[in-house]
C-alpha cells in the first residue's frame, strides 16, 4: 500500500480547558475526497489548520507527504502550502479586483509565468468552472454560487495537490448546494488532486467521499463508506446519524 498523504499521529488539542482533538490518528491517501463531519465545536476545521500548520498540536505528529508540519520553520512551511489550494467559507475574493484578476493573483504572485501564460492558464481555467462571460464582473455582481466556482479556480491556479475545502457552501440553498458538489466531484476527476472536506451539508456531501471520518467528543472515527457509521455502535456517533441522516441513508455516486 502506498503512503498516506496526510497523516495525524496521535494528535491532541486544547484550548484552554477544552480538549478539542484526544490523541487523534488519521491517514488520507493520495486521489481519494474525506470528508470530515460532526457537530459544531468539535474540531473539524481546527484539523485543516494543524494540517496547514496554522495551528500547532499540543503533542503529536501531522506529517504532508512524509513530512513533519510540526517541526517546520517559517520558510519551510510556506514552501510545503504550495501543495494546497483552499476554499473558505465566504470564497475570500478580494471585492477591488474583478474576477479574471482574482483568479490571476496567485500565478502573479507566486510565479514568474508572463503575462500571456497567466492569461491563457486562467482563461483555461475559467473555461473549465463554467465561468466563460463572467471574467470582467467584481464579486458583488456574483452569485453565491458563482462566487464559490471563482474562489475554486483561484485555488486551482498553482496546481495544488491538495485541495481543503471549510464548508464550502456555506450559506447556498439545496439547489446550489448540490451544484456545487457536482463541480467538486468533477474538478477532483478532472485534475486528480486529493481532497479533504469538512462540511455541515450531511447526508448530500457523503456522496462525494471514500472517506468519511466523524470528530465527536475529541475522538475521530473513520468510515470506508457513509453507509458504515450507521451500525457505529459508539452512542454519540449513533445520536449524530439520527440528527443529520435520518433512520435510512444510503449513498449514491455523483455521476
Amino acid at each position: 500500500m502506498t503512503e498516506p498523504i496526510i497523516e495525524l499521529v496521535d494528535v491532541v488539542k486544547d484550548f484552554g480547558s477544552q480538549r478539542i482533538l484526544d490523541h487523534v490518528n488519521l491517514e488520507i491517501y493520495g486521489g481519494r475526497t474525506t470528508v470530515i463531519a460532526g457537530g459544531s465545536g468539535q474540531g473539524k476545521s481546527v484539523t485543516l489548520k494543524l494540517i496547514l500548520g496554522l495551528l500547532k498540536p499540543d503533542s503529536g505528529a501531522i506529517l504532508v507527504k512524509g513530512r513533519d508540519v510540526t517541526a517546520m520553520g517559517r520558510g519551510e512551511l510556506n514552501e510545503l502550502r504550495s501543495v494546497f489550494g483552499v476554499l473558505f467559507q465566504g470564497a475570500a475574493l478580494l471585492d477591488s479586483l474583478n474576477v479574471f484578476d482574482n483568479v490571476a493573483l496567485p500565478l502573479r504572485e507566486r510565479t514568474k509565468l508572463r503575462r500571456e501564460e497567466i492569461r491563457d492558464r486562467v482563461i483555461n481555467t475559467l473555461v473549465q468552472l463554467g465561468l466563460v462571460g463572467h471574467d470582467e464582473k467584481f464579486p458583488a455582481q456574483l452569485s453565491g454560487g458563482m462566487k464559490k466556482r471563482v474562489g475554486l479556480a483561484r485555488a486551482l491556479q498553482l496546481q495544488p495537490e491538495i485541495m481543503l475545502f471549510d464548508e464550502p457552501t456555506t450559506g447556498l440553498d439545496p439547489e446550489k448546494t448540490l451544484e456545487i458538489y457536482q463541480l467538486f466531484f468533477e474538478t477532483q476527476r478532472r485534475f486528480g488532486y486529493t481532497s479533504v472536506i469538512v462540511s455541515h451539508d450531511i447526508p448530500k456531501v457523503f456522496n462525494l467521499a471514500d472517506q468519511v471520518v466523524v470528530l465527536n467528543g475529541g475522538k475521530l472515527v473513520a468510515f470506508d463508506r457513509p453507509e458504515e457509521i450507521q451500525l457505529c455502535e459508539i452512542p454519540e456517533i449513533q445520536a449524530f446519524v439520527k440528527a443529520t441522516m435520518g433512520h435510512l441513508y444510503h449513498s449514491s455516486d455523483l455521476e
